[in-house]
């Protein structure tokens, strides 16, 4: 047996046209950021599509109702990159404590002149959703013996165990020192931290956000940062990608800027690919792919008929 593979000739989200130009004669998907709805899913190159498999842990780019609906697998690959996700976000954190990224700069600009940073021991850390990645950040927060706050609308038991004392929003907001962001996307989180949450953070707190852009309101996050509301802020992703080049973050001072690689490390790419591949392999050779969004597809008469054409 053998397969045809296209890869897309730009790294990225895709437009719609360009996204239904990719799919055109395709029987599966490996996707990342794309965005996947009814639209899609209406169209003849959608109608094909046998399943979907999302290189990551996030799905919020696709419409899982409308893909059941379209009797279509969404498959995705959790438990794999928390590790990359929480060194990625504690360095970033570490960058931002010791003012590594702005003397880096001063010095690449000819200049010498340190800068003061702050001690992570003693300080308290914020975690704004406590899951596999949240609890991994705690793991690396602990060698540095600082307290740990969580927010999670469901508590996890190991990160109790791992003494995470959880809290409200504000709460966390207000005692933290340093706050990473690490919660699914959904419509209730969708611009949590705002204006009024942003005032309500110490003045020398600093935000982390390696999670989803929409998590934050970028408006009010870059007045923050030009208003001195706090002291710095380190973003590894953004509500639009590529970050536009007019974008307020690109001139807002004390800002960190990443282009969402948090998990981008060689060992975890590898392992993710894998298993995103795997997932579609399994369901074209009649096995049931382990890590289904919505696995009630697999018994959908839409599926079985498209599956019975192979």
């Amino acid at each position: 047996k053998g397969c045809e593979i296209t890869i897309p000739p730009k790294w990225g989200p895709l437009s719609g046209a360009e996204l239904l130009e990719q799919l055109n004669g395709h029987d599966a998907v490996l996707c990342s950021p794309d965005a996947y709805h009814a639209d899609v899913f209406n169209t003849q190159e959608g109608k094909a599509l046998k399943i979907i498999s999302r290189w990551g842990v996030g799905y919020d780019s696709i419409n899982i109702p409308d893909a059941t609906a379209a009797g279509i697998p969404v498959a995705y690959t959790p438990g794999l990159l928390d590790e990359a996700v929480a060194d990625y976000a504690f360095a970033l954190l570490l960058t931002m404590a010791r003012r590594t990224f702005s003397v880096h700069q001063t010095m690449r600009e000819g200049g010498w002149k340190a800068e003061w940073g702050v001690d992570l021991g003693s300080k308290t850390l914020g975690v704004i959703g406590c899951g596999r990645i949240g609890r991994a950040v705690v793991k690396r927060a602990s060698g540095f013996n600082m307290k740990v706050l969580s927010y999670d609308v469901m508590p996890h038991p190991d990160a109790k165990a791992m003494g995470v004392d959880f809290v409200d929003l504000d709460t966390l907001l207000k005692e933290s020192d340093f706050i990473t962001i690490h919660a699914a996307l959904n419509e209730e989180n969708k611009g949590m931290i705002g204006v009024e949450q942003l005032k309500s953070m110490k003045s020398d707190a600093i935000l982390v956000n390696t999670a989803r852009g929409a998590h934050v309101n970028e408006e009010a996050l870059a007045q923050a940062l030009n208003g001195g509301w706090i002291a710095g802020a380190a973003l590894d992703a953004f509500i639009k990608e590529p970050l536009p080049k007019n974008h307020p973050f690109r001139s807002a001072p004390n800002l960190l800027l990443s282009p969402h690689q948090a998990s981008s490390s060689r060992e975890t790419g590898e392992r993710v690919s894998m298993a995103a591949a795997e997932a579609i392999v399994d369901l074209m050779e009649g096995r049931r792919p382990k890590l289904l969004v919505n696995p009630e597809t697999l018994d959908q008469p839409q599926l079985r008929a498209k599956l019975n054409e192979l």
